[in-house]
């Protein structure tokens, strides 16, 4: 995925919070290896809400100056995520994220917030955040995604799958080692948590659209939401 236009940045364990966002991973397991055009109709059926609404919040805790991200800075629209690399129905939704940035070019922006749900959540997110700290945080995040059916759903610290990646992204192991003890690191998790329950955030993905909660998680929704903001 392109650098560009990006920052780098990562709970503590969330399984006391696990299941408020079972629901809407159990919705979305059929939805693992379907294509992306399939994917972005399917999305709808994580959540119940049935017709779309866009809440606006306090955009004063949505974005921190040292939130993950990607696109320009002066995109007219700014998707928010509040994700967690370990939730199946954030793998599920990464083609469409992706897709999206992709079609709308310029005009989109993505920024990412953790909100850890599962045991190997936190180490996860840091180790995204130790492989931003070499330039590598979207490759990293892409892999993670992409490799969840390996170290998802573990009872036990995945570090040794984790360390693989990272030799397998040809980043410094050295210097990977040393950051993924980087307090920093946790505080940012820990923080992103703490403003995702400010925001109502109670399972991921999670999305916000120029300060607007999408209630309706459904493509079609995304969809005309950017187009409503780029209408403005």
């Amino acid at each position: 995925m392109p650098q560009s236009s990006k920052t780098q940045t990562t709970a503590k364990p969330g399984s006391s919070k696990r299941g408020k966002g079972e629901n809407r991973e159990a919705l979305i397991l059929l939805m693992i290896g379907i294509p992306v055009v399939i994917v972005g109709i399917l999305l709808a059926t994580l959540y119940d809400s049935g017709q779309s609404t866009a809440v606006s919040v306090d955009d004063t805790r949505l974005i921190r100056s040292d939130s993950p991200t990607l696109g320009s800075a002066t995109a007219p629209v700014t998707i928010v995520e509040f994700l967690d690399p370990e939730c199946e129905s954030c793998r599920a939704a990464f083609p469409f994220v992706k897709q999206l940035l992709e079609e709308y070019d310029e005009r989109v922006r993505l920024v990412v917030r953790y909100f850890p749900l599962h045991n190997n959540s936190v180490l996860a997110a840091t180790v995204t955040e130790a492989a931003g700290a070499q330039g590598m945080y979207w490759e990293m995040q892409e892999m993670l995604f992409a490799r969840q059916p390996e170290w998802g759903e573990q009872r036990t610290p995945q570090i040794d799958l984790f360390m693989s990646y990272a030799t397998e992204l040809g980043l410094n192991i050295e210097q990977f080692t040393a950051d993924l003890q980087n307090p920093d690191y946790l505080a940012r998790i820990e923080r992103d948590q703490a403003d995702g329950e400010a925001l109502g955030v109670t399972g991921t993905p999670t999305f916000f659209i120029n300060g607007r909660l999408v209630e309706e998680l459904s493509a079609d929704a995304i969809i005309a939401m950017i187009e409503e903001e780029l209408a403005r």
